[in-house]
């Protein structure tokens, strides 16, 4: 088993930098972000990828699974420019008598169901709470724990909320409203507010927020600084489902995102080859507001 999928990761790393733009027996998703880069004049100079058995399952009617890690390493080339994009894979992959027979990345969101949160109208407190957002140590936070989990904080199984939490935070935006979990925006003693964890709530806190965390919405993504955040609604039902933050922009100017739950860095921001994309996507950009 081990041999065959060292042999298929092999042939999507060939993938990623081949000239060929056939989809027959290859990855849709190389093609599709082999594709959106080059509307970017953007291309793959070289990949690498690592990959890692998590779990291997019994074997029942000649058929086992086995659930596996992949971590993608690609170095892009666009307008002369050039960056690292990193990504890690969860795959599943079905043999049959020992042979491979099928492979695909396990989509986190797919089954995802996320308990109904209330929201409620911020409330202005007595004392005022003032902060200037430190959009440099906010994006080191971001590429320090990209593909990890500070241990003084609790982690999720989809994790890609608290993640940003954990990165805005360090840029110096305040907690506040504990222990009420439907105000404010907070993580302590075990406990949290769901603007922190939740990925629809904090596209309702971000600009619904009059003091300490807070933030505009802008139009377009082109706007936003480092240290911004983006919301996805992968299904376009108004439920927002992931969270991002920028840490660079790209050759036009266009933003590259730090994430969790599919840990990635420097990956462009449309998410046009994520597995959770669909052409319904609707996205919020939010730029960070401070008291400077």
């Amino acid at each position: 088993m081990r041999e065959q999928l060292q042999a298929h990761l092999e042939k999507r790393v060939q993938q990623c930098v081949s000239n060929t733009g056939s989809t027959i027996h290859s990855c849709k998703k190389i093609e599709q972000k082999k594709a959106g880069l080059g509307s970017r004049s953007g291309e793959i100079i070289k990949a690498h990828a690592i990959g890692t058995i998590v779990t291997i399952g019994k074997e029942k009617d000649d058929v086992r699974s086995v659930n596996y890690r992949v971590h993608f390493k690609y170095l892009i080339k666009q307008q002369g420019l050039f960056h690292i994009e990193e990504e890690i894979e969860t795959r599943a992959a079905e043999f049959y008598k020992g042979i491979l027979v099928e492979d695909k990345e396990i989509d986190p969101y797919e089954e995802l169901i996320v308990k109904d949160e209330p929201i409620v109208e911020e409330e202005e407190s007595i004392e005022r709470i003032s902060y200037l957002y430190d959009r440099l140590r906010a994006v080191q936070y971001a590429e320090r724990w990209w593909n990890s989990y500070n241990p003084a904080y609790k982690s999720f199984e989809v994790d890609c909320t608290n993640y940003i939490s954990q990165c805005l935070h360090a840029g110096e935006a305040p907690m506040r409203g504990y222990p009420n979990r439907s105000q404010g925006w907070w993580m302590r003693s075990n406990n949290w507010s769901y603007s922190w964890t939740v990925a629809n709530s904090m596209r309702w806190h971000l600009p619904g927020s009059k003091l300490g965390l807070r933030a505009k919405e802008v139009t377009s993504p082109e706007e936003l600084l480092l240290g911004d955040v983006i919301c996805y609604d992968f299904q376009g039902d108004g439920r927002f489902d992931h969270t991002t933050i920028v840490t660079a922009k790209d050759a036009f100017g266009m933003p590259l995102v730090n994430a969790h739950t599919t840990n990635s860095r420097m990956r462009y921001w449309a998410y046009e080859d994520s597995s959770a994309y669909t052409p319904n996507i609707k996205y919020k950009f939010f730029s960070i507001v401070d008291d400077a």
